[in-house]
């Protein structure tokens, strides 16, 4: 049974379509693929807006639940990814405004839990201990950083330069221009400049 709202002529077919039919009709474990093929991807989105692991998967959970109830309004106008990244998206942004309204970020809600990762024990464990420690310091001053940003100015630094997205892209799921997408980057990448100054040499 196939879509019955097919993309627009010109656009490749939905690879995700056969899941997504098969979700609509009642197949929890077609859904269930469609998590563990997506959860990857959106897990990086999430956790480099919030910079907090439990409330990436709190945040993950509720945008799984939120798709799969909206599955059957899905209409095919976009890619799954695209659907799904964009609620994602939204999901996390009314997170983080609600967030920053209950209190001012301390250092302490920041997570810098990227030096006790194993990836990345493995990746600098060869390293002379100076260097190690330099990478560290990098990574929490660059965490840090990041939430100094405003939250629309967060989202296209992680959407650009985290999850490689194309500046179109973007735009579509923000629901803003072009020219605004370059512009937020633009002041981003020089307030990221200047709070990483004096870490370098």
């Amino acid at each position: 049974m196939t879509d019955p709202s097919p993309p627009p002529t010109g656009r490749r077919p939905d690879p995700d379509a056969a899941l997504i039919e098969r979700s609509r009709q009642g197949d929890t474990r077609a859904f269930d693929e469609l998590v563990e093929k997506y959860t990857p991807k959106l897990y990086g989105l999430v956790y480099h807006m919030t910079s907090n692991r439990e409330d990436t998967n709190d945040i993950l959970q509720d945008v799984f639940a939120k798709a799969y109830r909206a599955l059957k309004r899905f209409r095919g106008k976009s890619t799954f990814y695209t659907w799904i990244y964009s609620i994602a998206t939204n999901m996390t942004l009314n997170f983080l405004k609600k967030r920053n309204r209950r209190r001012t970020m301390s250092l302490d809600d920041v997570d810098l839990a990227i030096e006790h990762d194993r990836d990345f024990i493995d990746a600098t464990s060869k390293s002379d201990p100076v260097r190690e420690a330099n990478i560290s310091e990098l990574q929490q001053r660059l965490n840090m950083a990041m939430q100094k940003l405003s939250v629309d100015h967060r989202t296209v630094v992680t959407m650009f330069d985290i999850q490689a997205m194309p500046h179109a892209q973007i735009a579509k799921i923000l629901g803003i221009s072009e020219g605004t997408v370059r512009s937020r980057l633009f002041y981003a990448h020089r307030q990221l400049q200047a709070y990483l100054e004096d870490f370098r040499k």
